[in-house]
């Protein structure tokens, strides 16, 4: 069973900082697009930054200018830099590793923003 490793959240007063990190195994980071996605209470996934194998990045409006995501193949390791959080900002973050044949995703990681 493939399984992907996620860490970094945590409780953080508003205007602070966390970096997310996401590690898969080799045979499905290498080649893969990696995806961040926020799940506030009760609803649904929101996809908030996403970077292909060649390295392209898309962020959603709500993240922009605020939040970074990278990749370290050489460490098959996605990270996603969260810079002026705000209490919106609040929820579960999941990554996922895709390409035209797999779906992975990590198990979540709790981000609580306090005013």
């Amino acid at each position: 069973q493939v399984r992907l490793e996620e860490s970094g959240g945590g409780l953080v007063q508003a205007g602070g900082s966390l970096t997310l990190s996401c590690r898969a195994p080799q045979t499905i980071f290498q080649g893969s697009t990696v995806g961040w996605f926020r799940r506030p209470n009760g609803e649904q996934h929101e996809l908030i930054a996403q970077i292909s194998w060649p390295g392209k990045v898309t962020y959603a409006d709500s993240v922009q200018g605020r939040f970074t995501i990278s990749r370290e193949n050489a460490q098959n390791t996605a990270y996603l830099q969260m810079k002026d959080l705000k209490p919106e900002d609040t929820g579960v973050y999941y990554c996922r590793i895709f390409d035209v044949i797999n779906n992975y995703w990590g198990q979540g990681t709790q981000v609580t923003v306090s005013s």
